[in-house]
């Protein structure tokens, strides 16, 4: 039996599934060697450190202008994140002819708008909340209860203030999109989606694995 294996590289972590199962490694801990057997191995990779051997099993996706009616906004449509692409490709071919506002919550957090005629309005990109928090190393996160209304120390200060600050980030660019998109379909995807959930004020569908769904639509697509 003909049988595929779907990678997802990202920064932190390494998703892939097999045989309609999902694994996840530490980007750092990943290699291909630990994969099952395939007769191909499809790869999104965004993280640029793990190497592979020159195999021709392995095929890595890339960022095309036009996927069927779904049409890349960038100006060099190569210059768009691969991650980002094949979320795009997930929710277009799972919610069609729908507006779309999809957002990745992880390294960094991405948000990119897609109309229901399939054209891709562009995105924006701001740090993860993992990323925020490294800026000062020297302040150690801690856990407290994010309803909390003030720290009591510079750790709860510095846990609460940078939480609180991603959240706003997100809540305030959706507020502002939802008043030109009325209608527009939300998908919310991303490792650091958990952690924000319950503080996100605004209607939405999460897709625990938006870019391997997208990179089995792409496959399946350049064949």
């Amino acid at each position: 039996m003909f049988r595929e294996v779907f990678v997802d590289i990202g920064n932190t972590n390494t998703k892939w599934k097999s045989n309609n199962q999902y694994f996840q490694v530490k980007t750092t801990e990943f290699s291909f060697s630990i994969l099952p057997g395939a007769d191909r191995i499809w790869v999104s990779d965004v993280s640029k450190i793990v190497h592979s051997d020159k195999e021709d099993n392995i095929f890595f996706a890339e960022v095309s202008e036009k996927y069927k009616s779904l049409t890349n906004g960038y100006q060099v449509p190569s210059s768009l994140g691969v991650d980002r692409w094949l979320a795009m490709i997930a929710s277009y071919e799972q919610n069609p002819n729908k507006d779309l506002l999809i957002i990745d919550i992880g390294s960094a957090v991405t948000i990119d708008i897609v109309l229901n005629n399939g054209i891709h309005m562009g995105g924006e990109i701001f740090p993860g909340l993992d990323k925020i928090r490294k800026t000062f190393p020297s302040f150690p996160v801690v856990n407290c209860s994010n309803n909390s209304e003030l720290g009591k120390n510079t750790d709860q200060a510095w846990s609460l203030g940078t939480y609180r600050m991603q959240v706003n980030a997100i809540n305030q660019r959706i507020d502002h999109f939802l008043l030109t998109i009325p209608k527009v379909n939300i998908l919310v995807t991303g490792g650091g989606y958990e952690l924000l959930q319950s503080a996100l004020n605004f209607p939405h569908k999460y897709y625990k694995n938006l870019v391997l769904d997208g990179l089995a639509y792409y496959a399946k697509y350049v064949g």
